[in-house]
């Protein structure tokens, strides 16, 4: 299996702090997700997290359902 790059590790670290602040978990993340139109099934959203493997617009996505007050997509 290949390495988590630094990059992959911060991205999984980001989101997982957001997470840790606001005490959400992954199916609490989900159905977040899924109100703003995101399909995603639990384990799936878990396995790209852990990984850290995901575009930079599920990390948006991630992020904005998280109401993570660092973004501005307005």
């Amino acid at each position: 299996m290949p390495e988590r790059t630094d990059w992959e590790a911060k991205a999984r670290g980001i989101i997982r702090a957001e997470m840790a602040k606001q005490n959400i978990t992954y199916s609490q993340l989900l159905e977040r997700l899924e109100s703003m139109g995101v399909q995603e099934d639990e384990r799936n959203l878990r396995n790209k997290v852990s990984r850290g493997k995901f575009t930079a617009a599920f990390m948006l996505q991630c992020l904005a359902a998280l109401g993570s007050r660092q973004l501005h997509l307005e």
